[in-house]
């Protein structure tokens, strides 16, 4: 054990359970959250179609990517998917605030992104899921994962306002 394996278990743990709570407020409304149905009305308000796929594929990223990032269980996809996460919570809800999170800012996203990013990176650590079941996973398929991640969060950020454009009229 050293120093180093323990202060990455903190950070995986404080970032992974930060994700899982955020997605455990919009699939349980535990914590003041706003349950599915609430989350779903959020996804259509803010333009996701088909909103009912946005909102589960999103409360579940949370969930279940912030948990085994929290774990450390196939922590390069668990990164690469939160990581697609804050790339749209940052483009569509607090981009336009400016950078910091006392006026709803990307700041606390961006550094939730940046640790998912550094762990995705860095791997799970000698604490973890995947150090217990052997699982090594090359520098190459981390980064190729983590690539993949960011572009899903492009593409999905890009949707809803690929759909609000309409078609030139036809001649």
């Amino acid at each position: 054990m050293s120093t180093f394996d323990l202060a990455f278990l903190l950070i995986r743990l404080a970032a992974g359970l930060t994700f899982a709570a955020h997605g455990a407020q919009k699939v349980f409304g535990w914590w003041g959250g706003p349950g599915l149905a609430g989350w779903q009305g959020a996804i259509e308000h803010m333009g996701f179609r088909p909103a009912r796929l946005f909102t589960w594929i999103s409360a579940l990223v949370e969930l279940i990517g912030g948990l085994a990032l929290a774990v450390g269980f196939l922590t390069p996809l668990a990164a690469a998917c939160v990581l697609a996460q804050t790339v749209v919570i940052i483009g569509h809800a607090h981009w336009p605030h400016g950078f910091f999170n006392s006026k709803s800012g990307y700041e606390f996203p961006l550094q939730l992104g940046a640790i998912a990013l550094a762990i995705g990176l860095g791997g799970a650590g000698a604490f973890s899921v995947d150090a217990a079941l052997g699982l090594e996973i090359s520098t190459t398929i981390r980064v190729v994962l983590l690539a993949l991640g960011a572009a899903a969060g492009v593409v999905s950020l890009a949707l809803p306002r690929l759909r609000a454009v309409d078609p030139a009229p036809a001649h």
